[in-house]
């Protein structure tokens, strides 16, 4: 169930999405407000679970992370201990930046960022002898053209 927001909530979580690191007086003031509403709405959104967490975004390149791999995944298991092990195993791969169960032929869909085509067969390898995959497709993006992690509100 969706969170009732207000005008103020969706600008305050506009701000943290734009900078988390915002001190809470310059939030309030971007927003028209004070500093102690502010936090009571923050503080608020994180015990719903709408603020789930603060990070920060690290520019995969400077990192020499150059290669993002959309990786296709069709598989003809389907118990649950298969689908078990398969979900551990990407939870334990640093390399898998998001991992999506689709509807339609393609079973899941990974993003997998690494060094390059080495470290992604390396990364491959590891996967199918952790888990039976019945077909894998992995597409090179060759220019990122968006990226964001900024929700529409």
């Amino acid at each position: 169930m969706a969170a009732q927001l207000d005008e103020l909530d969706r600008k305050i979580l506009g701000e943290l999405q734009i900078d988390a690191s915002q001190s809470l007086d310059e939030i309030a003031r971007k927003v028209g407000s004070s500093k102690t509403p502010v936090w009571n709405r923050i503080r608020r959104m994180r015990e719903q679970g709408v603020i789930t967490r603060q990070t920060a975004i690290l520019d995969a390149e400077a990192l020499g992370l150059e290669a993002c791999f959309f990786v296709l995944i069709r598989t003809s298991e389907h118990e649950a201990e298969w689908q078990r092990r398969f979900l551990k195993t990407l939870r334990e791969r640093p390399e898998v930046l998001e991992a999506h169960r689709l509807a339609g032929d393609i079973d899941y869909i990974l993003k997998v960022r690494v060094k390059n085509a080495r470290a992604y067969d390396q990364f491959y390898q590891a996967l199918i002898s952790e888990v039976k995959i019945y077909n894998v497709t992995a597409l090179l993006s060759m220019e990122e053209i968006k990226s964001t992690t900024v929700l529409p509100l």
